[in-house]
């Protein structure tokens, strides 16, 4: 990946894929050619937003082969040096620290005025696994912390290719451990992740329940990549539309980078083949109607329900993927926060 299109890759989104910062002349619902269908449904200032997508530097986005370590090392170093979070911690004023979570990484994430409330949030970034880390994913901890009050735990997961699904979910399911050898009951914690980090999410409290650790008391999604195989319907029938990335020159090499071609139905992969009738705590699924991952959600949610897991699907009319970040300000992504938010606190027991 050339050094313009890491710099596409991160400054623009910053959690998951691709968002281009691509200038397109207004032209009402009716896009240039070189841009997407802009719905005149949702609010003014996200067809503002919308017109910022670019179908042609959303093509070029292209990544190393699965197997290419070097290649993939050499893009997300790029990558990190050019995130600059002195924005975002002027605007919010949190308190942030390293710490270990028995070896794992992390950053100890709290609002402004914070007051400890003996609830925290696990927090899993998304970047297709193969990208971002707790630092440069700040943009999506830090704003949910602010707007929950709640102490947030940015987990930094090694990345693929440098570790593959075993060793990530094991990092996952130790820091879950230490976090809970630190004094929380598990209905003192919840889990949160967008993208790649809302299907470790999944996947990782599978892995937990099933070592028997007990369950946590909430996990919250966020266009989930609950699924890393190209099956669904959205990922052809939205396969033309889907404005961040393609799956042929980006989701699938990041998803070999991440586990074997055998292994990538696993439920720890891809939670949406997964066994929830043993257990799974209360959940909420966020998505848009614009993105591939459409279906992941919605067939996640369908594994929920019927296996008796109080879940809600939160879906929003024309937004892209993880919107809550990419369209941040917007009337859809305000209210899609602070219900996250809600829900989160509900499930600590915090809105009693």
């Amino acid at each position: 990946m050339n050094s313009h299109c890491c710099k596409v890759l991160l400054t623009s989104l910053i959690l998951g894929f691709c968002v281009v910062a691509t200038s397109i002349a207004d032209q009402g619902n009716n896009p240039a050619a070189d841009g997407f269908y802009i719905p005149a449904t949702v609010s003014g200032a996200a067809q503002t937003a919308l017109r910022q997508f670019s179908r042609k530097d959303r093509d070029a986005l292209l990544v190393p082969a699965s197997d290419d370590k070097k290649g993939w090392h050499t893009t997300y170093v790029q990558s990190e040096q050019i995130i600059d979070n002195s924005a975002l911690l002027a605007a919010y004023k949190p308190s942030i620290q390293k710490i270990s979570l028995d070896g794992v990484p992390a950053l100890d994430v709290r609002p402004q005025g914070y007051s400890d409330n003996g609830k925290v949030v696990i927090y899993l970034h998304g970047g297709a696994y193969t990208f971002n880390s707790a630092n440069s994913s700040l943009v999506s901890a830090v704003p949910l912390a602010d707007a929950s009050g709640l102490r947030v735990l940015a987990i930094d997961y090694t990345p693929a290719p440098a570790a593959d699904w075993k060793i990530i979910t094991n990092q996952v399911v130790t820091a879950y451990k230490a976090v809970l050898a630190m004094g929380f009951t598990p209905a003192d914690v919840a889990f949160y992740g967008e993208s790649a980090g809302g299907g470790l999410t999944g996947g990782a409290i599978l892995k937990a329940r099933d070592m028997g650790l007990p369950l946590p008391a909430a996990a919250l999604f966020w266009s989930p990549w609950a699924d890393i195989t190209e099956t669904g319907d959205t990922y052809h029938t939205l396969k033309d539309n889907e404005p961040t990335y393609t799956y042929s020159a980006f989701l699938g090499r990041s998803a070999g980078a991440y586990a074997d071609s055998a292994d990538q139905k696993n439920p720890y992969v891809s939670p949406v083949y997964g066994d929830f009738s043993k257990g799974f705590p209360p959940s909420m699924i966020q998505v848009g109607t614009k993105e591939l991952f459409l279906s992941n959600s919605v067939r996640l949610y369908q594994a929920l329900d019927q296996a008796g897991i109080a879940v809600k699907l939160d879906v929003y009319e024309g937004m892209p993927h993880v919107f809550q970040v990419t369209l941040a300000g917007t009337p859809e992504a305000e209210i899609a926060l602070r219900k996250s938010a809600d829900f989160l606190r509900s499930a600590l027991g915090l809105n009693k």
